[in-house]
C-alpha cells in the first residue's frame, strides 16, 4: 500500500512539474526578439521583455507575454509560441459577454464636470482636451455652436483635461484655471473653452511664460466677472494653481487609451483628430441609433469647415 502511495505522489509531481511555466530557451528567445522588433518597428530605446512560457488552451501552442518597456510606460501584450517553436502567434481574446464601449467608459469619470447639451442623454462624448492644441481649437469651433445646436437636446458634451506639457508650455495652467471657473459656475467654463479655442493667438503672441500666465488669468477673471462667481474665491484658487486634477485627469485618459489630443469617445467609441462636420454627424448618428434615438435633420447644403487635423502627439507617441 505505501508502495502504491508513493507511486501516485511522483505522478503527481510530475504532472505538477509538467504543468508548471517554463522559460523560453536563449536562442528562441533571441529569435522572438528580432522578430517582434522589426515586425512592430520598436525602437532600440524601447526593451522587449519574454516572460515564461504556459499552457494555453489551444492544441501544440504555449501562452506567452511580451511586455515593451519604454521606461516610462510599459505595455503587455499575449502572444502563441509553438511546441516547436517555429512559429509565433499575436493572441487576441475578445470576450463577447463584455461590450468594449461600455468598458472604457468605466474608466472616465465624467462627475462634477461642466455638461454642454442634455445632461440626461443617452449618447455622451468625451473629449479630452488640450487649450493650446490647434488641432484642439479646430475640433472645438466644429463642436460648438453649430453641432451643439443640432444635437443638443440628443447628447451630452463633457471636456476633460489632457494638456501636452511637452510641447504646450501653458496648456496645464489654461486647464488650471478653466476648473477654477468650472468649480463654481459651468457656462463660465465653457465661455472660456469658447474665448481660448478662438483666440490662442491672443496667449501665444505675449512674450515669456509669466506673461502668457497673467494673460490666462485676466482672461479667467473677465469670465468669472461676466458669470457673477465669487471673486475671492475663484483668484485664491488660480493663484494656488493646483494641478492634481488636471493630473489625475492625464492619468484617467491614458489608462482610456489616450495619447494625442483631440481624442473623444463618443458613448466609449474612440474619435482621434479633429476630423470633417460630416464625419462628426455620422459618428453622432450612429450612437443615437445604437441608443435608440432618432438623429436630428441636418441643413442640406453643409460643408466641412476644413481639412481633416492631425492630432496632437505627445514626444514619443503617435495616433
Amino acid at each position: 500500500m505505501k508502495f502504491w502511495l508513493l507511486v501516485i505522489s511522483l505522478l503527481l509531481v510530475g504532472i505538477t512539474f509538467g504543468d508548471a511555466d517554463k522559460s523560453v530557451p536563449p536562442d528562441v528567445n533571441r529569435r522572438i526578439e528580432r522578430q517582434v522588433r522589426s515586425h512592430y518597428t520598436v525602437p532600440p530605446h524601447v526593451k522587449i521583455l519574454i516572460g515564461a512560457l504556459k499552457p494555453s488552451e489551444f492544441p501544440n501552442y504555449d501562452a506567452l507575454t511580451i511586455t515593451f518597456d519604454g521606461g516610462d510606460k510599459k505595455q503587455a501584450f499575449d502572444f502563441l509560441l509553438s511546441k516547436d517553436n517555429k512559429t509565433l502567434l499575436r493572441f487576441t481574446k475578445l470576450d463577447l459577454n463584455q461590450d468594449p464601449y461600455a468598458e472604457v467608459m468605466k474608466k472616465i469619470d465624467i462627475k462634477g464636470r461642466p455638461v454642454r447639451g442634455n445632461k440626461d442623454a443617452k449618447v455622451v462624448v468625451v473629449n479630452y482636451d488640450d487649450f493650446e492644441c490647434p488641432y484642439c481649437s479646430r475640433a472645438h469651433q466644429t463642436l460648438f455652436p453649430e453641432l451643439l445646436k443640432e444635437y443638443g437636446d440628443r447628447i451630452a458634451f463633457v471636456y476633460k483635461d489632457y494638456p501636452l506639457a511637452e510641447i504646450h508650455p501653458w496648456a496645464i495652467h489654461a486647464s488650471v484655471d478653466a476648473n477654477c471657473l468650472a468649480s463654481q459656475n459651468g457656462d463660465a467654463y465653457w465661455d472660456f473653452a469658447d474665448y481660448i479655442h478662438a483666440n490662442q493667438s491672443v496667449v501665444n503672441s505675449e512674450k515669456g511664460r509669466d506673461a502668457q500666465f497673467a494673460t490666462l488669468d485676466r482672461i479667467t477673471s473677465e469670465q468669472g466677472q461676466k458669470h457673477n462667481v465669487e471673486m475671492a474665491k475663484l483668484q485664491s484658487c488660480v493663484k494656488a494653481q493646483n494641478e492634481d486634477a488636471v493630473k489625475a485627469s492625464i492619468k484617467e485618459g491614458e489608462e482610456a487609451g489616450v495619447s494625442a489630443t483631440p481624442t473623444m469617445f463618443v458613448n466609449g467609441r474612440e474619435v482621434d483628430g479633429a476630423l470633417p462636420l460630416s464625419e462628426f454627424r455620422a459618428m453622432f448618428d450612429d450612437a443615437l441609433t445604437q441608443a435608440g434615438v432618432p438623429a436630428p435633420s441636418h441643413p442640406a447644403a453643409a460643408g466641412s469647415p476644413g481639412p481633416v487635423g492631425q492630432a496632437n502627439s505627445a514626444p514619443g507617441t503617435s495616433k
